[in-house]
């Protein structure tokens, strides 16, 4: 159950979030940012709710809605988009999951449930799905922080190609470990070295290189953490 909230959780609140509507909440009137929030909110309600699949348990989005819209509108409202306000919203919504599942779902079996999907099934979409956008937002809002994205307008790439690499270098991690087969992770690593030592080398810039490291070894060091923490929850879930 827990599982599910936090793969509803996740796919809402970042995979299905457009930029559109993420600079709604930010900017713009507040009656625009009050749309914008109830909008977002709603869909972490509904996902929630389908997740979970137990019709009759009508609490259960009403809770995350108000839960959410409040959160996040106090965050939009008061905090700005930096790494200290995305912590302590996330820490604020999973504490609020956290509570929802021992007070409200703790009761209920999971043979109670409609759904067909196993327990190793969701917690394996789950990790796929924080491997993807929520870390690329960490990792990404981490960068910024600390003022180390490199401001030379000569170093241009394609558009969003960073992205979609980090994104598919954490997946390729993610399956190595759930398929044991971890020498691909140093593969994977030294392969990315040789293609990024000729855009370093010729580059004159140290802040670049040390962009590009800190980068890679933080995408690598969260798919990892996250697939060897979704193998001990599948040992955890299948010792009891």
């Amino acid at each position: 159950m827990l599982i599910k909230l936090l793969a509803a959780h996740l796919a809402g609140d970042f995979t299905l979030q457009s930029d559109r509507l993420c600079d709604m909440r930010y900017g713009g009137k507040f009656s625009g940012r009050l749309t914008a929030n109830c909008i977002h909110s709603l869909i972490q309600a509904a996902l929630s709710y389908i997740f979970i699949g137990i019709w009759d348990l009508w609490m259960l989005p009403i809770i995350i809605f108000i839960s959410h819209f409040i959160i996040d509108f106090l965050k939009t409202q008061y905090g700005k988009r930096r790494l200290p306000d995305l912590l302590y919203d996330q820490a604020a919504h999973y504490i609020v999951l956290i509570l929802i599942w021992r007070f409200m779902l703790s009761g209920i079996a999971i043979t109670d449930t409609p759904s067909k999907i196993s327990q190793t099934a969701w917690i394996i979409f789950t990790a796929y799905i924080a491997i993807l956008t929520p870390t690329s937002i960490l990792v990404k809002s981490f960068m910024e922080y600390n003022s180390w994205v490199p401001c030379n307008p000569s170093l241009k790439g394609l558009p969003n190609a960073g992205k979609w690499i980090g994104f598919l270098e954490r997946i390729l991690i993610l399956t190595f470990i759930f398929t044991e087969n971890i020498e691909g992770i140093g593969f994977l690593l030294a392969a990315k070295s040789i293609f990024r030592f000729g855009e370093l080398n010729r580059s004159k810039d140290l802040k670049v290189t040390e962009y590009v490291l800190i980068g890679t070894f933080l995408s690598f060091t969260a798919a990892i953490l996250t697939g060897y923490l979704a193998a001990w929850t599948m040992t955890i879930g299948n010792e009891f």
